[in-house]
């Protein structure tokens, strides 16, 4: 190839890494790493053919530079988390929003189920949710309070246990993945049967609004990234199954990455979702009006930063990019 076909081939790509690290423009890290190996080729390429070049010398100083940049030794950006959370993992996740989408309609489909087989099957409820906790809750209704669950233990402790659980369910989803996407789904069955269920049962006894606006304070948001903590399993699931041009190992090493980057995403969530739980639903004579408020700023959130967000971003960034 001639020299300067070669540049005229490659020039846009080579001006937007070199803007990249002098941080005019924003890119994903795996479209930033995808284009350091291609600038490195590029640079072989150079000095294999064009060896005393303009173009050499560029692409040398390119490279040694993003070289520099990525290798040398030095102290984390303090803005390093802040940067995840507001770029690097939202440029990343709007790719997964098809399986985003699946764990959120096998979820809704099985709540479905759960709903409808409570109804027509009366030891489903205590099948699913159990003896112990149906007995306390029909003794709670008695008295007038059927909410007085969330009041049984003390804010702290409650807390910490509903936040532990609340993150193993999802670390549970997420590993399950490795069963090619299916184990994923039983998780995102489970919970989906168990919801149905729960809401059949204060319906039934004609609590539902009082129910509803009490467990989605704080379940707005965890049921929310129990579902996130889903597409992260069907990530990982679907890197083992569809490797592409990948060899399945390394397939499987890039998907359970990006599921890992997903979950890393819902910590601050589950934390959100358990200081509710622990703290706020116990008040279950606060207005409805205040209740609502939380529950409909809670899912604007979700739907915000993990649907609209990453999509706004992206079109910003790509237009930066003149694509």
């Amino acid at each position: 190839m001639r020299e300067a076909s070669f540049i005229k081939k490659n020039k846009k790509k080579w001006l937007l890494f070199e803007n990249v690290l002098d941080k005019k423009e924003q890119i994903s890290p795996d479209k930033l790493s995808d284009l350091y190996i291609e600038i490195t080729d590029d640079l072989s390429y150079a000095k294999t053919f064009y060896p005393s070049s303009n173009t050499a010398l560029y692409l040398n100083s390119l490279a040694s530079k993003a070289h520099q940049k990525i290798y040398k030794t030095k102290k984390e950006s303090k803005n390093r988390i802040l940067t995840f959370f507001k770029t690097e993992f939202p440029l990343t996740f709007v790719a997964y929003h098809k399986q985003l989408l699946i764990a959120f309609l096998t979820f809704v489909v099985f709540a479905v189920i759960g709903a409808y087989s409570a109804s027509t099957d009366g030891d489903f409820i205590r099948l699913i949710l159990g003896d112990d906790y149906v007995n306390k809750t029909l003794v709670n209704i008695e008295k007038g309070d059927p909410m007085a669950v969330y009041k049984n233990i003390s804010q702290g402790n409650m807390f910490i246990i509903i936040t532990l659980n609340n993150i193993k369910v999802a670390m549970t989803a997420f590993v399950y993945g490795m069963l090619f996407s299916v184990g994923t789904l039983f998780v995102m069955m489970q919970n989906g049967i168990m919801l149905g269920s729960f809401l059949y049962f204060f319906y039934d006894k004609g609590l539902l609004w009082e129910s509803s606006r009490t467990i989605w304070i704080h379940g707005t948001i965890e049921i929310s990234v129990i579902i996130v903590a889903g597409c992260a399993g069907l990530v990982v699931g679907k890197g083992l199954l569809f490797p592409e041009t990948y060899t399945r190992l390394t397939s499987f090493k890039k998907s359970f990455k990006a599921g890992l980057k997903i979950m890393v995403s819902t910590i601050p969530f589950f934390i959100i979702a358990g200081f509710l739980e622990g703290f706020v639903t116990r008040y279950t004579e606060m207005p409805d009006w205040l209740a609502l408020c939380i529950i409909i700023s809670s899912l604007t959130l979700i739907i915000y930063y993990y649907v609209i967000y990453p999509i706004k971003l992206t079109k910003q960034t790509k237009l930066h990019h003149g694509e």
